[in-house]
């Protein structure tokens, strides 16, 4: 059986086809931070000032120039103008206090997992300084060696002191030269 022309133009029933329409894709980070810099520059002293200079001079233009009143008195324009910035610049704000509340969950992480680390360390460090008390609570000091060395040095003149006398008068018996002179 022969394919119709429809079917090999379209190909195989079970498979989907490809979308004819230009893929566009955007990158999520460099959104971000545009955002985030718009977001700083509409929270600055200095675009508050611009923006209320800005307001001054269009109610004065289209107040008292009367040659180029393009937005008279209830100001529909301006409002709309408004309207549109708000609506900009609120899901631009939003989007720039998302992405820092994700970096502050990342870096509350990171400082409960260093705290963690921190603890296990000092728990350690505890550890081993009481291991090394108990060390050195059974090592002997040097006052204790000096108070046995002379115990033993004592018990050493007790023990040598007799032999001593007795081996004086030997030495009292024995002749010794004269010296000439």
């Amino acid at each position: 059986m022969s394919p119709r022309v429809d079917d090999a133009g379209r190909g195989r029933l079970d498979t989907p086809r490809t979308s004819r329409r230009p893929q566009f894709s955007v990158d999520a980070e460099a959104v971000g931070k545009f955002s985030e810099g718009i977001a700083r520059f509409l929270g600055t002293g200095r675009y508050l000032l611009w923006q209320s200079v800005f307001v001054v001079v269009w109610i004065l233009l289209n107040l008292f120039a009367v040659g180029l009143q393009w937005d008279p008195y209830p100001f529909i324009l301006l409002n709309l103008a408004f309207s549109t910035q708000a609506a900009y610049a609120a899901p631009l704000i939003l989007l720039a206090q998302n992405r820092q509340e994700n970096r502050d969950r990342v870096s509350l992480e990171e400082d409960r997992r260093r705290a963690e680390q921190t603890k296990a360390d000092t728990e350690y460090l505890a550890r081993e300084l009481a291991a090394l008390r108990l060390a050195v609570g059974e090592v002997a000091t040097r006052d204790y060696l000096r108070r046995e060395l002379d115990e033993l040095h004592e018990k050493i003149d007790t023990l040598a002191a007799p032999k001593k006398s007795s081996s004086d008068k030997s030495d009292s018996g024995e002749r010794r030269p004269k010296k000439s002179g």
